[in-house]
C-alpha cells in the first residue's frame, strides 16, 4: 500500500534539466574605453524544480578569464514563460589592479550575488542579467 501511495509522487517528480548558458553582450552603466562588452561566456546549469546550481566561465569587464560557480533558485511566473531567478556562489579572476573592483576579493575569490529575469520557449531561454552596480548582460540558455 505505501509503495502504491509513493509511485504517482516519484513519477510526478521532474527530471534534472541541463542547459548550456552563451552570452557575448554586456552593457556597462559608466561608459569607459577600458571596459570589455564581449565576455565570450559560456556556462553550464543544473535545474530540478526550482532549485539550480551552475558554473560559467568569461573574461570579465578588464578582459580578465573569470568564474562564477553557484546555487540558486528560478521563480517561473504561473501562466506566463516568464521567470526571476536569483543566484549567489563565488567569483573568481578580478586580479592585479583590478582585484578592487569587485567587493570582499580579498583572496582573489569573492562573494556574488546575481539576480536576472527571463522569459523560456520550449528549451532555449533568454535572461537579462543584473551584475551589480556595473553592468547588464543578456544571455542565451538552451536545455537539453
Amino acid at each position: 500500500v505505501l509503495l502504491g501511495l509513493a509511485s504517482p509522487a516519484v513519477a510526478e517528480t521532474p527530471q534534472p534539466t541541463w542547459t548550456l548558458k552563451y552570452s557575448n553582450f554586456v552593457s556597462h552603466y559608466r561608459s569607459n574605453p577600458e571596459h570589455n562588452n564581449n565576455p565570450g561566456l559560456v556556462g553550464i546549469e543544473l535545474r530540478r524544480d526550482q532549485w539550480l546550481a551552475g558554473g560559467a566561465t568569461f573574461r570579465n569587464s578588464f578582459s580578465q578569464r573569470s568564474h562564477y560557480a553557484y546555487i540558486g533558485r528560478r521563480f517561473d511566473a504561473p501562466n506566463a514563460p516568464v521567470f526571476l531567478k536569483l543566484t549567489g556562489g563565488v567569483l573568481h579572476g578580478y586580479r592585479g589592479e583590478h582585484k578592487r573592483k569587485i567587493p570582499l576579493n580579498d583572496l582573489g575569490v569573492a562573494p556574488a550575488i546575481i539576480p536576472s529575469v527571463g522569459v523560456q520557449k520550449g528549451r532555449f531561454s533568454g535572461e537579462l542579467v543584473v551584475l551589480g552596480e556595473s553592468a547588464l548582460m543578456l544571455t542565451l540558455g538552451h536545455a537539453f
